[in-house]
């Protein structure tokens, strides 16, 4: 899977005309460390929060805001794995994505790499990855690890991230032991939890099993 076919439609770019106060507004509310900037579809930069507390005047627009990452982009036909590797090595949470012109044309972030990783070898053979979307307030990891287990099964890792069609809901990526997730899925669902994306199969490549426990590892810092 290439990056442009992983771009997220819900994160919109700032400009340089735009205050620092609105790009932490933004950022609160796509939750998310950083933001892209872009003037006439170029790509300059990416924000953060950090950026705009030492400027010390959040009316201050982000042209005269100091901020960094202009080298941190991917281009459209790059491989998905490049995106994760890029993200955890400048620690970021967003990836722009250029053209061929090297002009903008949106953003991945972190968590969308996990669908991207379902599609592939990567998740397949030492367990399977279940995506669960809930309200904030029915999130109760011990009540779904007693759900899990219920089916001789076991978590081996867990992430929540926010859910970015619904500022008020949260995805849970859960890691499962197990390659066959129909009963589990079933146990879930009859308790009301919603499963928007379920990964599993019965092969694994080495390198595709490391690059997932790296990225998981990075989505648990």
């Amino acid at each position: 899977m290439i990056a442009e076919e992983l771009i997220n439609q819900m994160v919109p770019p700032l400009r340089p005309s735009d205050t620092g106060e609105k790009a932490v507004r933004w950022m609160d509310e796509f939750r998310l460390n950083q933001l892209p900037v872009v003037k006439n579809r170029k790509y300059l930069g990416l924000v953060t929060e950090e950026n705009v507390m030492e400027a010390k005047n959040p009316e201050m627009v982000l042209a005269d805001i100091p901020f960094d990452f202009e080298h941190v982009h991917v281009q459209q036909n790059q491989h998905f794995y490049n995106v994760m590797e890029l993200a955890i090595k400048n620690k970021v949470q967003v990836v722009p994505v250029l053209d061929d012109l090297q002009e903008y044309l949106g953003v991945i972030t972190v968590n969308d790499t996990i669908s991207a990783f379902g599609q592939m070898s990567a998740i397949q053979g030492q367990g399977g990855i279940l995506v669960l979307c809930m309200a904030e307030r029915d999130y109760s990891l011990s009540e779904i690890s007693r759900l899990v287990e219920s089916n001789n099964a076991k978590i081996l890792s867990a992430n929540v991230s926010p859910d970015e069609a619904d500022i008020f809901r949260i995805k849970l990526t859960l890691k499962i032991n197990t390659g066959d997730l129909t009963r589990i899925i079933a146990t879930l669902e009859r308790f009301g939890y919603k499963i928007t994306a379920q990964f599993q199969d019965t092969s694994s490549a080495p390198e595709d099993q490391d690059r997932l426990d790296m990225l998981l590892r990075y989505l648990n810092i």
